[in-house]
């Protein structure tokens, strides 16, 4: 069977906002454990954005997955990043093989890593890569758009289906990570659209890219910006301008989870973009979003703050892969361990603070 006709707006129309009754019931729980009121800070906040976002008041321990998504990108060829485009397809096989920094965190978390192929220019025939190929890389946005709106659509249909398999799988906390090469190039684009924010306060070193490949970068996403950033663009047009097709697959990843209460924990710069498009695209996925960290690049901070969330950790990372999503997925397990093995007052028969 084809996909349903619209999957994405039936999915978008699916959306419902993370429940904030069950968010009351279990701060109201934490506020009766063995503590003070709020004394484990931000844990507390943590456990009752995921209780709101999986709609349980003590939910279940989590089965965890990091989605890695890859796809090349036609701006490559301007000299944006410090490595060549080839490394997109070498990388694929090393997270297949379970080499790259994703597989020991991933493991070290007790996540699945899911290898998934949206468009890297040679096909990975690899077992454990999921092919999910829009097209053989995107083309370069400073010359036109980067694909066709068919294109982003397809790509987020396919982020989509993926969330729907893991969960049935069984899956309720979800990672997302990325791999390719000339990708923050395209993130910083993609954000300066849905902002409007000024380009050069977007982009970054990426990969490590010198002072002249940085000014490189910035005169690219300045005229992506200048030729494709209408005010008003809507945010599958502008992932069609000047996305990637692992961007257009991860914002469809965050609109799937969303869509069966499956929380997401964000990486970093180029998967926040993704999920900056995915709230514009259906604002009520925003309450299933958890930003994993602070990355070096600077127009993480702008994207952050867009999405409304302080991230968890500030490490100075810079690698993506999804390596941020998979040190913070310790802190959830934590965050609900608190909420299923911490005795109340109550229970422990501590006499709570006096009035």
């Amino acid at each position: 069977m084809g996909r349903p006709v619209n999957m994405l707006e039936q999915v978008r129309s699916a959306i419902r906002p993370a429940d904030p009754e069950v968010g009351r019931r279990t701060q109201a729980l934490l506020d009766q454990k063995t503590k003070p009121q709020g004394s484990l800070g931000r844990l507390e906040e943590l456990a009752v954005r995921v209780a709101a976002a999986r709609g349980e008041v003590v939910p279940a321990p989590p089965v965890k997955a990091v989605v890695v998504m890859a796809a090349d990108h036609g701006v490559a060829a301007e000299g944006v990043s410090a490595f060549p485009p080839e490394v997109t397809a070498q990388m694929v096989a090393n997270f297949a093989r379970g080499g790259a920094a994703i597989n020991a965190l991933a493991r070290a978390a007790g996540a699945e890593v899911v290898v998934v192929d949206m468009g890297v220019r040679a096909p990975v025939a690899l077992p454990g890569v999921i092919a999910r190929r829009i097209g053989p890389g995107t083309s370069s946005f400073t010359a036109g758009p980067a694909m066709t709106r068919a294109q982003a659509v397809a790509g987020l249909e396919a982020g989509i289906e993926l969330a729907t398999e893991l969960g049935r799988r069984g899956v309720t906390l979800l990672g997302a990570g990325e791999m390719g090469i000339g990708n923050t190039t395209s993130a910083a684009a993609l954000s300066a659209c849905l902002l409007g924010a000024p380009p050069d306060e977007l982009v970054g070193p990426g990969t490590g890219v010198d002072e002249a490949g940085l000014a490189r970068k910035r005169d690219v996403v300045r005229r992506a910006v200048a030729l494709h950033g209408i005010p008003g663009l809507d945010p599958v047009e502008a992932l069609a301008r000047v996305g990637g097709f692992e961007l257009a697959g991860m914002a469809g990843l965050a609109l799937g989870a969303a869509a069966h209460r499956i929380p997401l924990v964000v990486d970093g710069f180029i998967s926040s973009a993704a999920a900056l498009a995915a709230v514009r695209i259906a604002p009520a996925a925003a309450g299933y979003l958890v930003l994993s960290h602070r990355s070096a690049e600077p127009g993480h901070r702008l994207v952050t703050e867009a999405l409304g969330q302080r991230p968890l950790l500030d490490l100075e990372l810079r690698l993506g892969e999804g390596t941020g999503a998979a040190l913070a997925m310790p802190l959830v397990d934590a965050a609900l361990r608190i909420l299923r093995e911490m005795a109340t007052f109550a229970d422990a028969g501590v006499a709570e603070r006096s009035s």
